[in-house]
């Protein structure tokens, strides 16, 4: 399905009912909205691991313009302000109300912007492994160097350059850094889901690349405006998003629960599966009574 907001189109996907009988009457059901990270990846990745998420609420996934089955465009537009404005945008366009918003890695970085802009839009934030601010790149380059291949060194230089403009090339990316992205890396299963998925080079240069949008971001001054119970998660391994980031996004989001996955890197959707669905669909449930 597509929606037309603002200047662009915003692909969607809808799993589970909205609506559900329950003894004498219908109950509705929370939406939840899964939001995807990369930039230059697409909503596909969950599927179908974040299904078991639909049978405590109706979910929302979608991809971020320029990127998956959305509209191309204005490469420009492709950053996280712009994210964030479709985002609620696409809510209002399918006449909802507080959503829960599940946020990974740089989807958690437009959760966590669209619940401070927006926040009587959000009514649970959940955080999946992100940081607020543009210092998480050189903490990962730090972390490369200490713990990586030569290859990964040279792919990660790619990253930071913006040279990773091809799709071949960003499939490289994601072939070689498998192994760090996830304590249970299965090769064979990552890359069947690269081929069923869309990436957008430009996306991920437009944020990566010297002078990109997420070398000089920083959210944290906006943080103590979300008022939504926040739920944050992280791997004590991830690469990428290192677990001091996540703790002090929790120290700046009042009330926020800080959950540290022991045996995941960046992927705890892979390396701990049942524990994050578990824990997500927990939180729901706890802070909706």
């Amino acid at each position: 399905m597509r929606a037309k907001v603002r200047d662009t189109e915003i692909y969607f996907d809808v799993e589970g009912m909205g609506l559900v009988p329950d003894g004498n009457r219908m109950r509705e059901k929370p939406v939840g909205f899964v939001i995807h990270g990369g930039p230059g990846g697409e909503h596909s990745g969950f599927k179908p691991g974040m299904t078991p998420l639909s049978h405590k609420m109706q979910l929302v996934y979608f991809d971020h313009r320029g990127q998956g089955r959305s509209a191309r465009g204005d490469i420009s537009k492709y950053t996280l302000d712009e994210n964030v404005e479709d985002m609620e945008a696409l809510r209002v366009h399918l006449g909802l109300g507080p959503i829960v918003s599940i946020g990974t890695s740089y989807g958690g970085m437009v959760a966590m912007a669209h619940a401070a802009r927006y926040p009587d839009s959000v009514s649970h934030l959940v955080l999946i492994v992100t940081a607020s601010h543009a210092g998480f790149n050189a903490r990962a380059r730090q972390i490369v160097a200490e713990r990586g291949t030569a290859e990964q060194k040279r792919v990660c230089d790619q990253l930071w350059a913006g040279e990773l403009d091809t799709e071949e090339k960003l499939l490289h990316y994601y072939e070689v850094m498998g192994p760090m992205y996830a304590v249970k890396f299965d090769a064979a299963a990552s890359k069947a889901g690269r081929a069923r998925g869309i990436l957008a080079p430009d996306a991920i240069n437009m944020a990566f690349a010297p002078g990109g949008f997420l070398q000089n971001f920083d959210l944290r001054p906006e943080l103590a405006n979300i008022t939504a119970p926040t739920l944050i998660c992280t791997g004590r391994h991830d690469w990428i998003c290192p677990v001091e980031f996540s703790e002090e996004i929790h120290g700046l989001i009042p009330g926020s629960d800080l959950r540290i996955f022991e045996h995941s890197s960046h992927s705890i959707r892979g390396d701990e599966t049942e524990a994050l669905l578990d824990a997500i669909a927990g939180f729901v449930v706890y802070k909706t009574r």
